[in-house]
């Protein structure tokens, strides 16, 4: 099958440069700018995008190792039956583990200080089925030294350190169900024994939780048993629609919400920046865009004698116009396919690339005690990737649109009037 002269002719006008004229070879430097320009727009929304979605992975995950998957609650509690309820969730194929819990808040004291926080009362055996959260101990503590009735609790880490307290330190918690007394309501409170530090990485939990026996909780916010379920999930980006699902076979006032709504608001704001993110750094594409349409515009301008000859030929002006969008088209397509290749280059390796940065100029991006994160974290996703390149092809090939019409307007008398 004969290849069309208008594709020919096309890639001879992109390749023109490499030999020949002064001029072509200016040409063919504006035409590899164009390209380098689409190609370095590409990259950085990659690159950038990967890294956003490194760093939302890595926070979900922390996240994840404290919160459940899906959560079970009694509004008001006790969770009648729980241990039935779990074992018939349990049952379900997508459902792998389930235990019970009991929450409330309360205040912390230790000497001048006090400190709010969310306690959570777990039960040692089947917590680590659901979260990860005996892998995120420290200071010598086991969530199995969390005893009934033997008051040791473990505080997040920053909330330890708030308080100024160390392991083996006594703290009174202080709790709002209290004591009709004769001076009236007073809150009750307990001295607990600090056992070790929760140290999750993510400053929300390490400064506001704190862990007891689920069996001591329950006595000190006396709820009467636990108050809900947590649950872990085969798949956890399936946990909205598995707890939508046992949401419909739950008693009335149980209720089932998962973790992507009870931090709704983080992802939801991790969204919208990436969002903007993704439209700023778009205006690289756009400004490789408006090169190339200057590209095509100027060789439009020099062969204005090579387009008379090929009208006067017999060439029509649909013709002289897809001559000119092949040339544009490779152009584009050759810069979106560079940005890709590149950006997935560095993004695979940005680890590496800001290790090394820091080491040549001995700076620290991403302190360790502030971030918890020793590396740049990158997650490139096709989902990312694939739009960025087509949406960008696109706006390429549109570039070509006016100076091919140009070209295909010009009269050949006019054209060939000075030559």
């Amino acid at each position: 099958m004969q290849t069309p002269y208008e594709f020919l002719i096309g890639l001879t006008y992109t390749r023109r440069g490499r030999r020949g004229r002064r001029r072509d070879g200016f040409m063919s430097f504006i035409s590899g700018i164009s390209v380098a320009s689409i190609a370095l727009g590409v990259a950085a929304l990659i690159i950038v995008l990967s890294v956003m979605n490194g760093f939302q992975k890595e926070v979900r995950d922390r996240m994840l190792a404290v919160i459940p998957h899906i959560e079970v609650t009694a509004v008001p509690g006790p969770l009648e039956d729980a241990a039935g309820l779990a074992a018939r969730l349990e049952v379900r194929s997508d459902v792998l583990a389930a235990a019970p819990y009991v929450q409330g808040q309360g205040l912390f004291n230790s000497g001048d200080v006090v400190r709010g926080a969310l306690v959570k009362g777990v039960d040692p055996a089947a917590e680590p089925k659901v979260s990860d959260i005996a892998q995120n101990l420290t200071g010598g503590a086991k969530l199995t030294d969390l005893a009934p009735k033997r008051f040791g609790v473990i505080l997040g880490r920053d909330l330890a350190r708030a308080l100024g307290v160390r392991t083996g330190d006594k703290v009174a918690l202080l709790v709002p169900q209290g004591n009709m007394t004769p001076a009236g309501l007073m809150p009750r409170m307990r001295q607990l024994t600090v056992l070790g530090y929760l140290s999750s990485g993510h400053y929300e939990y390490d400064s506001t939780m704190a862990l007891l026996n689920i069996e001591d909780a329950a006595a000190l916010f006396r709820t009467g048993g636990p108050q809900g379920l947590r649950l872990k999930t085969s798949d956890m980006n399936d946990a909205p629609a598995i707890a939508r699902s046992i949401a419909a076979g739950l008693p009335p006032g149980v209720y089932a919400s998962d973790w992507s709504r009870q931090n709704r608001t983080w992802f939801a704001a991790v969204q919208v920046e990436k969002r903007m993110m993704g439209i700023i750094l778009f205006l690289i594409v756009l400004v490789g865009a408006f090169g190339l349409v200057s590209t095509l515009v100027m060789t439009v301008k020099e062969k204005q004698s090579d387009i008379a000859i090929l009208r006067t030929l017999g060439a029509s002006q649909g013709s002289i116009m897809a001559i000119f969008m092949i040339e544009g088209t490779i152009v584009g397509l050759v810069g979106v396919a560079a940005g890709v290749a590149a950006g997935l280059l560095v993004a695979e390796n940005v680890g590496a690339i800001v290790s090394a940065i820091e080491a040549l100029m001995g700076v620290e991006f991403l302190p360790k005690e502030i971030y918890f994160i020793s590396t740049m974290p990158s997650d490139p996703r096709l989902s990312d990737i694939v739009p960025i390149a087509v949406f960008s092809f696109l706006l390429s090939l549109a570039a070509t649109v006016y100076p091919s019409w140009r070209a295909a307007r010009i009269h050949p008398a006019e054209a060939l009037r000075y030559e």
